[in-house]
This record gives C-alpha cells, structure tokens and sequence, in this order.
C-alpha cells in the first residue's frame, strides 16, 4: 500500500497518526499549512516557549487558534497521545534533551533539528532503537533528499561518487555576522525586520555553518565521507557535477572518491554559476560495468570523460510541505527517511575573527564562530570543540582569526543530556580519505 493509501485507512479505521511539533518556526507553519489536506495525520499538540506567537501563526496560515492545544510543556503533549515528536527547536542541546524524552516514552522521533542530529545524533538514534522506536531525519529539509538519492543509485547498482547539495557561498561569506548578513543576501535590514525573519539563522546559513551541519548528517547516515579540512564550495553548476566532483587523482575535485560535498551558485568573483543548485541536491554515481555505462549513453545522460560518470538532482526541496512523508514513513511502515549509521562527521567551531581571552562565544549563525565538517576522527583525535556546544562558553586564552577551536580553549560546557550523549560517540574507523 502507498503511504497515502495507509494514511487514509488510518483515518477511515479512527486511528490517525497524532504528532507533537516541538518548536514552532517557519518549518513547523509550512507542514501546518498542508496538514489539512493530509488526511490520517493530526496534531495532538504545539510545544513552544512563546505561546501566544504560535496562535497568531496559526491565524496567518489560515488555522482556528483554539483548535489545537498550544503549550510549554513538553511532557502536557506526550499525555495528550501523541505518536510522533516533531523536533523543530533548532537548539542542539534542548533539541538532545527533547529527543531522549520522546524515545523514554515510547515516540517516534522526527529530527528537523539538524544541529543536534550533527552533534548527537548517532546516539539519538542508538537509543530509539533500542527502545523500538524510530528516528528519522526530516524529508523535505535537504539531508534526508540527499540520502534518499545515495539509497536510489546504490539500490540500482552504482556506485556513489559524490553527494550534496547547492548554497550561495564566497569565502567573504565565513565571517559575516548577524549585523552584515542581510547586505550578503540583498535584503533591506529593516523589511527582515518586519517579516520577523531571524538574522543569527539566516546568517547560519550563510557563513556556511548550516551546509556544513547537513553535510554531517549525510556522512553519518550514508556512509560518505568528508574532507579532512572542510568543504570546498566549488562553484558548479548541474551540467559540471559529473566532470568535476571527481577524485583528484583522475583530474577532480575530491580528496578521494565517495565524498559530501557542496557546490556553490556563486564563481569566487561573483558572477553567477551557470545552471546552479542553489536550492537542490544531488548525487553524482558511477556504472560498474561497460555495458551499464553504454546504457548512460543511449539514455542521453552527461557524463564525465571516461562515460562511466552520470548526476542526478532534484532542483529544489520544499522544507515543511513534504515533511508528511517522514511522519508517514516512522509511523505507518516503521522506517527512517534516513538516520544516523555510525560517527563519521563532525562540525567544529572556527573563530570569525581575532578573539580575545574571556569573549562568550555565540554558537550557530553568530558574531563569533561558524562551523567547519571534519572527519569526527581528527575531531575527537585533535579535542576540537563542536559547533553545538559553543554557544555561552568562554574563551580562556586569545586565539587568532580562523583558529579552530579546541575544547582546551574554552570553559566547560555546562552539563545537558548532549554532553552525555557525546561521550557514547565513537568514531568510525574508515572516515578520512
């Protein structure tokens, strides 16, 4: 049966699927908005600190205010029956603390907190199995497309070569701030402002924290591994993915073969890319045998010089409006839209600029720090601090613009349930090139 086919027998039969959305921002207001022409899937509760934004988000997007419960209190929406916790904080430690609750009372989890999934999620996701439950990252935000690209090329037979997803990226870019980050995107400060749009995210995305943060979550659910000393942002377009995201070795780009990477709509001066992903993801893969590749061919693929080379993408995602298909897939079937396998990336603080000693650093997205990928290896090997435990600790020393953080720099991270979970963490023994 399609999962809409079983969605609907769940609400023919009574049963529908009833769901906890945690953290209720621009995400959480777009699966809302479909919701209602989703049948089998209801909420049983909205959970967010402040309460009377969330009705007046309702009313915006067309939904009666009281027709859903609106609260604090996490543990209020567990009892009201919920089956699946949609964890949409954005907070890496709270989004831990949420997650473990849900897995101890029987849920199925719903990553679209990303941040914590790159800082824990491999031990998120050892305890919901244990447990019987399920955890998934969210379809419709890009990591979980791309992993269900890397399943589609080696369920058909090839060989994954490289895999990612499109940004608007320039080198400037790593030291912008909350203060600059809207004259980066073109966007009168004042009308962000006014839309209510978050700076300190928007920034996140920009300063290439967040690629780096969704490019964790993929190496670690796919297998895939990551350069040793970050993503490239290569400016490429589709037509170029097969061509260049190729091992260095034969004339590309990547440190070795089977590698995240992140391509970007920009070229370093500024000029546009030709036939960008800016908003899309890919896959680049590889025949294994002759005859496979002459199929490449008389299908009218592009390849790469030696024929063998193909990409394929999806041009867009569509963040909250697809986010069903995860709800349906834990709850319905009892499968992922992709999960954490084991420990292999991991996103390190960098400081944005020359910090002197005592400076409280700001996290994701902030004046202080943004986040590089690193094998989780030469992290835990070299102590380096991740991305999701900088935020409100302080620096005991100076350290220079660019340093890479370590956990020795910093005072330390005040106990959570994340620190706990950080200390089951392994890392996998294949992960650097």
């Amino acid at each position: 049966m399609s999962l809409e086919g079983a969605l609907r027998e769940r609400q023919e039969s009574g049963r529908p699927v009833r769901v906890a959305v945690v953290g209720c921002g621009k995400f959480a207001a777009m699966f809302l908005a479909q919701l209602r022409h989703i049948p089998g899937i209801e909420v049983a509760a909205l959970v967010d600190l402040e309460p009377e934004r969330v009705r007046a988000r309702l009313r915006e997007i067309g939904w009666d205010p009281t027709a859903v419960p609106v609260t604090v209190d996490l543990e209020a929406a567990f009892a009201w029956g919920a089956e699946v916790m949609v964890e949409a904080t954005g907070d890496p430690v709270v989004g831990a603390r949420h997650a473990l609750a849900a897995i101890e009372r029987g849920l199925h989890v719903v990553m679209v907190n990303v941040e914590a999934d790159a800082l824990v999620g491999p031990a998120l996701a050892r305890r919901a199995r244990d447990a019987g439950v399920v955890y998934s990252l969210a379809y419709g935000d890009q990591p979980a497309l791309i992993v269900e690209l890397v399943d589609w090329a080696r369920t058909s037979g090839f060989r994954v070569v490289a895999a990612g997803k499109g940004t608007k990226y320039l080198p400037a870019y790593h030291a912008s701030t909350p203060e600059t980050v809207w004259r980066h995107y073109g966007i009168d400060a004042e009308r962000a402002r006014r839309a209510g749009m978050n700076p300190k995210m928007f920034n996140s995305f920009l300063d290439g924290t967040k690629s780096a943060i969704e490019m964790a979550a993929v190496a670690n659910a796919t297998g895939l591994r990551v350069p040793r000393d970050g993503l490239g942002f290569p400016p490429l377009g589709t037509d170029d993915l097969a061509q260049r995201l190729i091992p260095r070795s034969e004339g590309g780009l990547l440190e070795a073969a089977g590698m995240v990477e992140v391509v970007s709509c920009l070229h370093r001066d500024g000029r546009p890319v030709a036939g960008d992903l800016r908003w899309g993801v890919y896959v680049v893969f590889e025949a294994q045998n002759p005859y496979a590749a002459q199929c490449l061919d008389e299908y009218g693929l592009s390849t790469d010089a030696s024929g063998r080379r193909s990409a394929l993408w999806r041009p867009y995602h569509l963040i909250g409006l697809e986010l069903a298909v995860s709800i349906a897939r834990v709850a319905v079937a009892r499968e992922a839209t992709g999960f954490p396998k084991a420990w292999r990336a991991e996103v390190v603080a960098c400081a944005k600029r020359e910090l002197e000693e005592g400076t409280r650093l700001d996290g994701e997205g902030g004046f202080t720090v943004w986040g590089r990928l690193v094998p989780a290896s030469r992290a835990r090997r070299e102590g380096l601090l991740p991305i999701g435990l900088a935020q409100g600790v302080r620096l005991k020393r100076r350290v220079p613009a660019f340093h890479v953080l370590t956990l020795d720099d910093v005072t330390r991270p005040p106990a959570s349930e994340a620190l706990a979970l950080r200390a089951e963490l392994a890392p996998a023994r294949d992960e650097e090139p």
